[in-house]
């Protein structure tokens, strides 16, 4: 008789999980998004959740019905060369050149930051430090990561993030009616939240926390293929529609909180993170700082250790014999404690053209694997495709580093340019072309 996963297994993968997805930036940016929204959130909400939830749960079954280990598996599937550069490019991305220090750099700009007085650098130095002290330790027991993150972060989180938004949501600064959109949402509501997606990560990480889910599913003694894809399906559903619920609760409080906050609303600087301060300290007073910050460090600290684990196991099976798991572990966790002591700010700004490349290709990918089997998971149909997204996605980094002249031609030809979608034609171009060129099945 096949193995299944308990009810209560089931919840407790799915709660890690959500765990390793929700981190920070899950949670100031649908808070901006509200806030900027205002009436227009219904639309906005929407397309928030096509990329930050839709999508990773994608992610999430295109890994589970494709049957892969993780990216390196499914992504192989195009070419040897693709495996290893997407990979590395995408792993680096949540790892330890964004993903990992923003966690620590929002940590300490939201809940540190105003409590530190005027040697900031000094008291992030030292907060960065026991940070990463903290993660490394979690990271260097991979096996014990549903304890770590499914019984004791991941509960703690939610208990002092559903404080903050049960008491904003009872008494409510004002309506989201009487709230009028701003910039892009005023027009686009539903690209600009979509696009705000992007900014979460999730996708990306989706897969590579494909291989984490997968390994912990085998753990507990689901090992047929089968029930192993229909629990990893089943898990990723149950994260998700946790991560939607919150999403929806965190943006409309945003919307409702937008008088705390309107003067500043329009300073490119201000962020969901300074918005989140304001509402805490509304709410509840310098007590309310505390809360923040106890709420924000545990939910960066648990992605984090999230994706030192999947970044050091990934890199450990791609580069055999250069490092152990240990030593990667020990070195992503020492280059993002670097990294994050630039700042914040910074590391949102280098990071933003980065996401807009990588996410056609990671978005691709993913549907490739959950269609795949209706092709036989032919190469020819991979490479068409992730070949014309390529293409595709190099122009969508032109019109967002400012390469002016090459943004108007590809603007002219391409539909949904402007609203950061021009590659939606091109992937669907590649798929039909490499669905015909495909060698027949025997």
């Amino acid at each position: 008789m096949q193995k299944k996963l308990t009810t209560r297994q089931l919840a407790l993968t799915g709660s890690m999980l959500f765990g390793l997805f929700f981190g920070a930036g899950n949670l100031i940016f649908p808070l901006i998004l509200g806030a900027k929204a205002g009436s227009s959130l219904p639309l906005a909400l929407l397309g928030l959740l096509i990329t930050a939830v839709g999508i990773p749960l994608l992610g999430i079954v295109s890994i589970g019905l494709s049957r892969s280990e993780g990216l390196l598996d499914l992504s192989g599937r195009v070419s040897p060369t693709f495996r290893l550069l997407f990979t590395c490019a995408l792993y680096l991305t949540i790892g330890p050149l964004f993903a990992i220090p923003r966690c620590a750099a929002t940590s300490f700009t939201i809940g540190i930051s105003p409590f530190a007085g005027e040697r900031a650098w000094l008291w992030q130095l030292v907060f960065s430090a026991l940070f990463f002290g903290a993660v490394l330790y979690f990271s260097l027991k991979p096996s014990k990561i549903l304890d770590s993150v499914g019984k004791f972060l991941n509960p703690a989180f939610l208990l002092f993030l559903g404080i903050m938004l049960i008491s904003a949501l009872i008494n409510p600064v004002q309506s989201v009616s009487s709230v009028f959109p701003t910039g892009d949402y005023v027009n686009s509501p539903f690209s600009a939240g979509f696009l705000q997606g992007y900014d979460t990560l999730d996708a990306l990480a989706s897969l590579a926390f494909g291989i984490i889910v997968i390994r912990t599913i085998r753990q507990l003694g689901v090992t047929e293929p089968e029930q192993v894809a229909v629990s990893t399906v089943k898990a990723g559903a149950v994260s998700m529609s946790l991560m939607a619920l919150i999403y929806a609760a965190t943006a409309l409080v945003g919307a409702q909180s937008f008088g705390l906050y309107a003067e500043r609303l329009s300073d490119p600087a201000f962020t969901g993170g300074d918005a989140f301060a304001l509402i805490a300290h509304h709410y509840f007073g310098k007590g309310g700082g505390l809360l923040l910050a106890a709420t924000v460090t545990l939910c960066c600290m648990k992605t984090a250790v999230g994706l030192v684990t999947s970044c050091s196991e990934t890199f450990e099976e791609m580069f055999p014999g250069k490092l152990r798991y240990p030593q990667w572990a020990v070195l992503f966790s020492g280059a993002s404690l670097l990294i994050s002591n630039f700042g914040l700010s910074k590391i949102i700004a280098f990071s933003a053209p980065v996401l807009y490349f990588l996410y056609p290709l990671a978005i691709a990918l993913i549907l490739l694997g959950i269609l795949g089997r209706f092709f036989g998971h032919a190469r020819r149909v991979y490479q068409w495709t992730m070949g014309f997204t390529l293409a595709a996605a190099m122009l969508e980094l032109c019109r967002v580093v400012g390469f002016q002249a090459v943004a108007e031609a590809a603007g002219r030809f391409l539909p949904l340019y402007s609203y950061g979608l021009g590659w939606l034609l091109p992937a669907a171009l590649g798929f039909i072309i490499g669905m015909l060129r495909r060698k027949p099945q025997r």
